[in-house]
Order: structure tokens, then C-alpha cells, then sequence
């Protein structure tokens, strides 16, 4: 996968996430029902969402972290030893600032 394919699935992620945390927010502003037993499992909906939403932040502050790596030129070196990232690696999880040696510990 050429560099411009990997951008170009950042930029498209990152819109799909746009989506999804638009609609969490609009799911957890919505009124909440009356009855108790509903509103114990729209809190419960809610919790779910929330962590949804934390979990999409990340993976957004992920993509744009890798995004400014491609605009200095430092895409595709890990960012905690600076050697190469496997390619593979890249092609599956093109945001990830880490070889498969520092991430795995």
C-alpha cells in the first residue's frame, strides 16, 4: 500500500469517526424517559456510549498523530527506538507510531 492509499485511509477514518462521535453525542443529549426501569437502562446505554466515544477520541487523536508524521516525513519510523516500521505492519494499522518491538513492551 503506497504511502498516498495509507493517507488516504486516515483522512477516510477519520471522517467515519467524525459520524460516529456525532451520533454519540446526539444519542447522549436526547431526553430521557420517565419510567424508571427505562431510565436505568438508557444510563446503562449510556455508559456504553461514553466509553464508545472516549474509545473514538483516542483512535481520532491516533490518526491525526500519524497524519502529522506523514506531513514532517517522519511516517512509517517508530517514534520510541526511530527504526523502520515493518510495512506490513503499516498496511494493517496505518496510524500505529510504534514497531511491533516497542509495542510489544
Amino acid at each position: 500500500m503506497s504511502h498516498h492509499d495509507k493517507r488516504t485511509r486516515l483522512v477516510n477514518r477519520l471522517r467515519e469517526l467524525g459520524v460516529r462521535l456525532e451520533g454519540i453525542e446526539d444519542a447522549l443529549e436526547t431526553e430521557h424517559s420517565r419510567d424508571w426501569d427505562d431510565q436505568a437502562i438508557e444510563r446503562e446505554g449510556e455508559e456504553v456510549l461514553e466509553r464508545l466515544g472516549a474509545s473514538g477520541q483516542s483512535e481520532i487523536a491516533r490518526i491525526q498523530a500519524a497524519l502529522g508524521r506523514m506531513s514532517r516525513g517522519e511516517y512509517g519510523l517508530c517514534v520510541k527506538c526511530g527504526e523502520e516500521i515493518d510495512p506490513a505492519r503499516l498496511d494493517a494499522v496505518p496510524e500505529t507510531p510504534l514497531c511491533a518491538a516497542c509495542a510489544a513492551g
